[in-house]
């Protein structure tokens, strides 16, 4: 199953060779490695497993390539995406790129469960492919590791709005979006589409980000590929940026996906980087940073990605734990 964890190899540089944002986003939903290896003796199945680009992935390349330089397509189907919901478009990216695979038939998308009215919950990808009949549950996640234990533990990880925990979200995934599809209500509405035995799996994708200056182990199960980050707390920005000697400035929350890469014009001055920090209040929430770096042709690529953190990150929600 390994092979899930690195279905695209070759293609893992592909998302920092592409300009337009939304496409970087789709290449990189398609190509990056999942959060997990395993969980629960359970593995990762990445949904186009058993699709003709897992043989052939320079046709996803040229296919990538070809919507950098005409992104239309894509773009008329991201504006149903609105605010700062990743996960919903998160969830519009796969959908995108399934409707376009060879030997992938997409039969169902937020197909929604119900019993007498009374909604059971959805189920986030419906299709069929070689290996039979496919429900697959997305996700993608940010987790901010301990700074006051080793990090094995999936209740140490935190979001960056503190109510979402790994562990919460993996007993989720596991009792009930996963079992969901075994239902009868579920086979009711799946009966009609196919006949075939339906199969449930997951796809977790995002980072982990390690506490600055002392890092902790990654959670038990993570991908040995996983991406990752740092969180810094403000009292120590000035050291932080002073060792990495890269341009810094924030990501917006619907940019988190792909590496970020700018053109010169869209870079912040450090004069307007002062300004957005000065305007911070002392108790702000976690505001994902990103380190750039310019490259031969003047492009400016991410090389690293942070969340700057209060002073007392993440005292509130250890002392609400505890109670």
């Amino acid at each position: 199953m390994l092979a899930d964890m690195t279905l695209f190899p070759n293609l893992a540089l592909l998302p920092r060779q592409l300009r337009h944002p939304a496409v970087r986003d789709l290449a990189w939903t398609l190509c990056s490695s999942p959060l997990l290896g395993s969980l629960d003796g359970l593995q990762p199945r990445h949904p186009l497993r058993a699709s003709g680009w897992a043989t052939r992935p320079e046709q996803l390349a040229d296919w990538l390539q070809a919507l950098d330089c005409d992104p239309q397509p894509l773009l008329a189907q991201l504006p149903a995406v609105s605010g700062n919901r990743l996960g919903r478009y998160y969830e519009e990216l796969w959908q995108f790129a399934l409707r376009q695979a060879p030997d992938i038939r997409l039969l169902a998308a937020n197909l929604a469960v119900r019993d007498h009215g009374r909604t059971l919950g959805e189920m986030d990808l419906l299709l069929e492919d070689r290996e039979g009949l496919q429900h697959i549950e997305l996700a993608v996640k940010f987790y901010l590791g301990p700074s006051d234990s080793d990090g094995r533990g999936a209740r140490d990880w935190l979001g960056p709005g503190r109510l979402d925990r790994l562990d919460l979200k993996l007993e989720h995934l596991l009792q009930h979006q996963l079992p969901l599809s075994a239902r009868p209500e579920a086979r009711a509405l799946v009966e009609p589409l196919s006949s075939r035995p339906l199969q449930a799996s997951l796809w977790l994708a995002g980072y982990l980000f390690y506490p600055w200056p002392s890092p902790c182990s990654a959670p038990t199960g993570a991908s040995p590929q996983h991406l990752r980050g740092h969180w810094v707390q403000r009292r120590d920005w000035p050291a932080w940026r002073e060792a990495s000697g890269h341009r810094w400035q924030p990501l917006p929350r619907l940019r988190w996906l792909a590496p970020a890469g700018y053109p010169a014009e869209e870079l912040w001055s450090d004069a307007q980087l002062e300004k957005w920090l000065g305007a911070l209040p002392e108790d702000a929430a976690p505001r994902m940073l990103v380190g750039l770096k310019e490259e031969a042709d003047g492009f400016w690529q991410e090389r690293e990605r942070i969340f700057l953190v209060n002073d007392h990150w993440p005292l509130p929600a250890r002392i609400s734990s505890t109670r």
